[in-house]
C-alpha cells in the first residue's frame, strides 16, 4: 500500500485548523498593529484558512457612520472617532468566533484592550519602519499621515504604541514576503498558543506563554 504524503499532509494541516476553532471557542482573533502593517490583508486570508467571517473594524466604523474615517477626523476630530471605535469594536467582539482587523489606534484605549482580553486572543502584526512606510505610500487615506512629514509622524506612532502592541498575546513578525507566508506564521502561532496537539514550530513568531 502506498502513503500519500500530500494527502497526509493535507490532512494534518485540516486537523491543525479544525483545533484551533474548536479552542478558540466563541473568542475573536484580533488583529493590531500600526497603519500599513497588513491587518486587513493578512486577515482576509487567515479567515479563510480558518473558515471564519472576516471583518474589518474601520469599515464597520464607517458604516455606523455613513462617513469615511477620513471625514469623520475632519469634521468631528479624533476623540470623537476614538470613541466611536470603541463602542464598535465592543459590539464586534461580541459575534464571535471570527477574524477581527482593527485599526492602529484601537488597541491604545484600555476599555478596548479589556474587551479583547475577555473576547479574543489579540495578534500583533509588527513590521518595521521600512516596510510600513512603503506600504502606507501606495494609498493616501490615513488621516494621521496627512499633515507633516509621514515618517517621522509614523517614528513617533511607533515609540508610543509599540510598548502597548507588546501586551498582545502573539507577535508575528510582517515582513517583504507574500502575505501566505504571514498567514501561515499566525496559525502556527496560534496553534502553540491554544495547545493544539498538532501544532509545530513557529520560528517566525514570538508567542507568550499561556494567559
Amino acid at each position: 500500500m502506498t502513503l500519500d504524503l500530500a494527502e497526509h499532509s493535507k490532512d494534518d494541516r485540516d486537523r491543525r485548523l479544525a483545533e484551533i476553532r474548536q479552542s478558540l471557542g466563541a473568542r475573536s482573533i484580533v488583529l493590531i498593529g500600526l497603519m500599513g502593517a497588513g491587518k486587513t490583508a493578512v486577515g482576509r486570508r487567515l479567515a479563510n484558512r480558518l473558515d471564519l467571517p472576516f471583518i474589518d473594524a474601520d469599515t464597520e466604523i464607517e458604516l455606523a457612520a455613513g462617513q469615511s474615517i477620513k471625514e469623520i477626523f475632519a469634521e468631528h476630530g479624533e476623540d470623537y472617532f476614538r470613541e466611536g471605535e470603541r463602542k464598535v469594536i465592543a459590539r464586534l467582539l461580541e459575534g464571535g468566533p471570527q477574524v477581527l482587523a482593527t485599526g492602529g489606534g484601537a488597541y491604545m484605549n484600555p476599555q478596548t484592550r479589556d474587551a479583547i482580553k475577555a473576547h479574543g486572543l489579540s495578534v500583533w502584526l509588527k513590521a518595521d519602519l521600512r516596510v510600513l512606510m512603503k506600504r502606507v505610500q501606495r494609498r493616501d487615506h490615513r488621516p494621521l499621515l496627512a499633515t507633516g512629514d509621514p515618517e517621522t509622524v509614523m517614528r513617533k506612532l511607533m515609540a508610543e504604541r509599540n510598548p502597548v502592541y507588546a501586551e498582545a498575546d502573539i507577535t508575528v513578525e510582517s515582513r517583504e514576503v507574500p502575505h501566505d507566508v504571514i498567514v501561515g506564521a499566525v496559525i502556527d502561532a496560534l496553534a502553540a498558543k491554544l495547545g493544539c496537539m498538532t501544532a509545530k514550530s513557529a520560528p517566525a513568531a514570538r508567542r507568550k506563554g499561556g494567559r
